[in-house]
């Protein structure tokens, strides 16, 4: 079950490209800035509606820390694609993202990350860079394209492990979400500020950010939050690959984009290490191993 619900989680990020299209709008990063301002507001809503803030002053500092990387993660990432494109950015900062929150959670938390993940993982991240260049002609090399896209993998893997870390101890998942999407919105407020949001002005563009705000973002991170409360933060974001995944067959589907035999094969790639991840060997046959010492 955390599993699934972390996989619905990258079923829901995944349409964000989509629905952007869809909406036919011209500024990246104000509709990065609006969707976490929307998201963070029905969260801390939410959150105050169900009584769940209760106990969190204690966790200021770790969540100003989480929504740090939540901000980190949005503005690196579309300032990176704007610098070296979609493929390059895609693939440098989604593909990093689960090998840096697990070296993190390693050093932070002491967990063994083992050689299922790390099989699973590069499995998956091959797939996604497959998939990725298949997808795309847009690959373009630029050394701050790279950093910014490597700053965004590592700022969803600081905000990964914090929130693992305030649920381990027992605060409660809308509440981190709230706490984290919240702050995470108040220091994007200067970006707002600055940004074009003269799309906003239609009705697709106020559709567009209400969609991304609440689901792709509020319903899709407590859904995370409460599969991350009983899997590790790196397994976790190894199954956020997903996204990629669902961002293609969307693209196919939805925007009639072609996807040649090379992204074919990635996408096969990708399920097959989010399958060797999260499908667990029958009980059968694992008490069978530990009898004959397997």
């Amino acid at each position: 079950m955390p599993r699934l619900q972390i996989l619905l989680a990258a079923v829901l990020f995944g349409t964000t490209g989509t629905a952007q299209a869809l909406a036919a709008t011209d500024s990246p990063v104000g509709v990065g800035a609006a969707r976490i301002a929307v998201g963070g507001a029905a969260l801390l809503l939410l959150a105050y509606a169900a009584g769940r803030l209760a106990g969190l002053r204690p966790a200021l500092p770790l969540l100003l820390v989480g929504g740090l990387g939540v901000a980190l993660y949005q503005l690196s990432f579309f300032a990176a694609v704007d610098r070296t494109g979609v493929t390059v950015g895609t693939v440098v900062a989604i593909g990093f993202a689960p090998v840096a929150t697990g070296i993190l959670e390693r050093a932070v938390e002491r967990r063994r990350l083992g050689t299922r993940w790390a099989a699973a993982t590069a499995l998956a991240i091959v797939g996604v860079v497959v998939l990725t260049v298949g997808s795309g002609s847009d690959a373009s090399l630029s050394p701050a394209g790279v950093g910014l896209a490597l700053a965004a993998g590592g700022g969803y893997a600081v905000y990964t492990v914090i929130a693992k870390r305030l649920l381990r101890t027992g605060h409660d998942a809308i509440g981190v979400m709230a706490g984290s999407f919240g702050a995470a919105a108040a220091l994007l407020v200067p970006v707002l500020a600055f940004a074009d949001l003269g799309w906003l002005a239609r009705p697709s563009g106020v559709a567009l950010a209400l969609y991304l705000g609440l689901l792709p973002t509020a319903l899709a991170y407590v859904l995370f939050a409460r599969g991350l409360r009983r899997i590790s933060a790196a397994e976790a974001t190894t199954i956020v690959l997903a996204e990629p995944l669902t961002a293609a067959l969307l693209g196919a589907l939805v925007l009639e984009e072609r996807l040649g035999g090379a992204a074919a094969l990635g996408a096969l790639l990708v399920v097959g290490g989010l399958l060797a991840l999260v499908l667990r060997a029958p009980a059968r046959f694992r008490v069978a191993r530990v009898a004959t010492g397997a």
